[in-house]
């Protein structure tokens, strides 16, 4: 199962019949009451049926409501821990709350997705894309919106040794660029949700070019997913005040770093381009001034 049964339910709300979203919805807005309620109350509270709710926990690929109650139990009792590493008494942000509250919770919900985006990486997939990049032509990258950061920011990784990449956040060109691939070529897109229809329409472009093709998101049900040969998932979840991309950007990022770094262990030949990329751009840093004595 995944490393988080509540970022599990949000995953899978899309692709749930509306009676099983009204038990996710129910959850996700207090994931407590699988611990305090029976099925037949659980039902109740949703309005529907016990079937309804087996169904939703067998979607989740859970055997039935037990199981399901007992990782819930469990996913908030590690949550519960980490907030008392942290000094929290709650994760939801506030309108009256301090500084240091926001801080303090920022960080809380950064550094759960880069644990949990940990937790629920697939390694064997992740060196498969390894093995994608090192062999490839050329690497184009999709992302649009706070996405579109994370692209550029491999992009820029991967062109410091000496690997081609490209990176548009202009749809049409990114399209162009798709259109042009070829079966030697790495397609990589980036989504939160999987469901940005310009990021869909690049990949889809791409892998009907002949490119292999890779999806980083959060939701590997997600039609993005589908259109992928390898998909790397995230695992970070926004809410009130904290919807401008920020835990999800966080888990991408680190998610990119992992690509990265696996990738240029792969490079005899890393250093050489590393220090060309350093040495030319060195005369456009500013001296430091250094203090006089007196």
């Amino acid at each position: 199962m995944s490393a988080n049964v509540l970022s599990e339910i949000r995953q899978a709300l899309p692709n749930l019949s509306s009676a099983e979203a009204r038990v996710a919805d129910a959850i996700i807005a207090d994931p407590g009451i699988v611990v305090d309620l029976t099925i037949t109350e659980l039902a109740n509270v949703c309005r529907t049926s016990l079937s309804t709710v087996a169904r939703f926990c067998q979607t989740l690929g859970y055997s039935g409501y037990r199981e399901f109650r007992m990782e819930v139990a469990g996913a908030l009792s590690r949550e519960a821990a980490e907030r008392d590493r942290f000094g929290l008494a709650d994760s939801d942000i506030g309108s009256e709350d301090s500084a240091a509250d926001v801080v303090a919770k920022i960080a809380f919900h950064e550094v759960l997705a880069i644990e949990q985006t940990v937790k629920g990486l697939d390694t064997v997939v992740l060196d498969r894309v390894v093995d994608a990049v090192v062999g490839a032509g050329h690497v184009d990258l999709y992302g649009f919106g706070a996405s579109g950061l994370t692209a550029q920011d491999l992009q820029q990784k991967l062109g410091r040794i000496g690997i081609s990449a490209a990176c548009s956040v202009d749809v049409h060109l990114a399209l162009v660029s798709a259109a042009l691939r070829r079966p030697t070529d790495v397609a990589i897109a980036i989504s939160h949700s999987g469901l940005t229809a310009e990021t869909h329409h690049t990949l889809e472009v791409a892998r009907d070019a002949g490119a292999t093709t890779v999806a980083i998101t959060n939701s590997p049900d997600s039609p993005l997913a589908e259109l992928a040969d390898f998909v790397l998932t995230t695992r970070a979840r926004e809410s009130t005040y904290r919807m401008g991309a920020m835990s999800s950007r966080i888990a991408q990022l680190a998610l990119v770093d992992f690509l990265f770094v696996r990738v240029a262990q792969r490079r005899d030949d890393v250093a050489v381009p590393l220090r060309r990329t350093r040495e030319v751009t060195a005369s456009h840093r500013i001296a430091a001034r250094r203090r006089s004595a007196g």
